[in-house]
């Protein structure tokens, strides 16, 4: 029998079962030929450029390098066709709260004690995040030094394929007016823009509520100029030294699913590149494991030194985001973040709502919920506010399951920073890393300030048909301070400030960045300092997060802009030589 037709039953004989297991994709995935698992590999192989990491900025750069030149893209984790709990909006959370070895989300847990995942699947981040679609402020573009007219076209690149405007629906309609209601205006309606006031922004969710990743992006891509390997996770990248001015990148060692090594390397030719695009966690923990880091912490963990850069792994900063839990007196849609309030305070507020928490896998969805805890009667009921005696006393057992939502506020910048350390020399393994929330008393001040706007939201007119009208706001706080939203310790915010409540309640929004910034690692066009032919580009890079949500940034900076700036600046290299 011939052998292809031998691999193509075997392929539909595992697609068949994946179905049977619910695996199927209710859209059609794209046909990338040029994706393969890793245990596909040759033992060594050559291209013009190596990009460390499949996520939100890797995707879309080798697109576009893979035009004109010959392109590897190493992703560590799988494939997100094919899995509902990726592709559909009803099933958020679900990837989130998977804890296997071979998860969507790699699950850690901060040295502040804040919980948190990174992503391992092609795509990246969009795989698992709630879905906000937001382009930078123009002052953010302006103090990065980008190109206006290349940013507003590579946005418009990425849009094409991945971004849409969502349905508002009643939960998220209340918000949006209550926020008109408690004066943060003007309404700026429906736009990817960022700008001060309410507004619709964008989602990368589609009309039937299948997301759209990162991974869509390599539809752009060159089939014969690009080959993607998954679950293939990276130990090294090497250098040479010998007769060169400064250490040179010229490869990678990577293993495949099976724990095989393998190595892939750089052609000939002195404008062919590395580029990290591993995130804020993976682009400094594989710098540090090639040699490149703060001497005294890589000779700690017996690793040579290369290039001593005390910068990498500093200034990493988290958006702390703080959420009021609100259960509804009505029935309420599913719904992620869609509208967004922003402040001249420096807060952002947004809302999520429906059965998407009141699953199991859902009630990890943003970090707020144990599994498996379903119902309100496990909330700690306030005896001495009268409010929250009644609320759980006029609750029928049928009703106290999950209904209501959220709305939440996320910190503009910020100001206070961490820092990422090596744990071991196992790259499978998560690094250590210290954000140190509200450190900077601005951040605090924000925060406070938020939920300020919060409260009044939740008791305007326009939000009142989704409240009870006998549960007050520091009954919803204490409602909130219930649940294990993190592993510090609680106080009773009853009486208490509002500052004391965003320390006790404070929760990742999946935006930390840093460890790798512009001026410090990377200069003005992401290359590494102290190194030759290698780049960082992804989040790692950024001194504060973009707009509300950074996914539109990273596709657009770590991908299309600078991947044609690079061929742009290698065709006038060629000619001017």
């Amino acid at each position: 029998m011939d052998l292809s037709w031998c691999r193509f039953v075997g392929a539909l004989v595992v697609a068949i079962l994946l179905c049977l297991q619910g695996f199927c994709y209710s859209e059609q995935a794209p046909n990338y030929s040029f994706v393969h698992d890793s245990t596909s590999a040759p033992n060594i192989s050559y291209y013009d450029y190596i990009i460390i990491g499949g996520g939100t900025a890797g995707c879309p750069l080798a697109a576009t390098l893979s035009q004109n030149y010959s392109v590897l893209l190493i992703e560590r984790g799988g494939s997100p066709y094919g899995n509902p709990n990726i592709t559909n909006l009803a099933n958020f959370g679900a990837s989130l709260s998977d804890n296997t070895p071979t998860s969507p989300a790699q699950p850690f847990i901060s040295e502040d004690g804040v919980y948190n995942s990174r992503a391992r699947v092609l795509g990246g981040g969009s795989c698992l995040n709630a879905g906000f679609y937001t382009r930078a402020s123009v002052d953010y573009v302006n103090n990065a030094g980008w190109d206006g007219n290349l940013v507003n076209q590579s946005y418009q690149w990425v849009e094409k394929l991945v971004a849409f405007e969502p349905p508002m629906r009643q939960w998220q309609s209340a918000v949006r007016d209550g926020l008109l209601e408690v004066g943060v205006t003007p309404y700026n309606g429906f736009t990817y823009d960022h700008i001060i006031g309410t507004k619709v922004g964008g989602t990368i969710f589609d009309r039937d509520g299948h997301r759209h990743t990162a991974a869509d992006l390599l539809e752009y891509a060159n089939p014969k100029g690009l080959t993607v390997l998954l679950n293939a996770t990276v130990h090294q990248i090497l250098f040479r030294t010998k007769g060169k001015a400064k250490p040179t990148a010229h490869g990678v060692i990577f293993s495949d699913s099976l724990g095989i090594k393998h190595r892939a390397q750089l052609n000939k030719g002195s404008k062919n590149e590395i580029i990290l695009s591993a995130g804020a966690l993976g682009s400094p923990q594989l710098l540090m494991l090639s040699g490149v880091g703060p001497a005294e912490h890589l000779r700690s963990h017996n690793i040579t030194v290369l290039v001593d850069q005390p910068m990498v792994g500093q200034g990493m900063s988290d958006n702390p985001m703080n959420a009021i839990y609100i259960p509804s007196p009505l029935d309420v849609e599913v719904s992620l973040i869609q509208v967004v309030g922003i402040t001249p305070v420096g807060s952002y507020i947004e809302a999520a709502s429906g059965a998407n928490f009141g699953s199991p896998a859902g009630m990890q969805s943003f970090g707020m919920f144990e599994p498996q805890t379903g119902e309100l009667f496990t909330v700690r009921s306030d005896q001495s506010n009268p409010g929250m005696a009644k609320f759980f006393e006029a609750m029928k057992p049928a009703d106290r399951v999950f209904r209501g939502g959220f709305i939440l506020e996320k910190v503009l910048g910020p100001s206070s920073t961490g820092h990422l350390e090596l744990r071991n020399k196992n790259p499978h393994d998560n690094p250590s890393v210290r954000f140190n929330y509200f450190q900077d008393p601005e951040d605090l001040r924000r925060c406070a300030e938020g939920i300020r706007i919060i409260s009044r939201v939740i008791a305007s007119r326009a939000f009142s048909k989704f409240t009870y009208p006998y549960l007050s706001f520091p009954a919803l706080v204490n409602m909130t301070l219930s649940f294990p939203v993190n592993m510090l310790p609680k106080h009773n915010n009853v009486t208490s400030s509002h500052e004391q409540f965003c320390r006790d309640s404070v929760m990742t929004i999946w935006h930390y960045h840093g460890g790798n910034q512009v001026g410090k690692v990377v200069d003005n066009d992401y290359k590494v300092l102290g190194v030759d032919a290698l780049r960082v580009i992804d989040g790692s890079t950024f001194q504060y997060s973009p707009g509300t949500n950074p996914q539109a940034t990273v596709m657009m900076l770590g991908s299309r802009y600078m991947g044609v700036k690079i061929a742009n600046d290698r065709v006038k290299s060629d000619g001017s030589s």
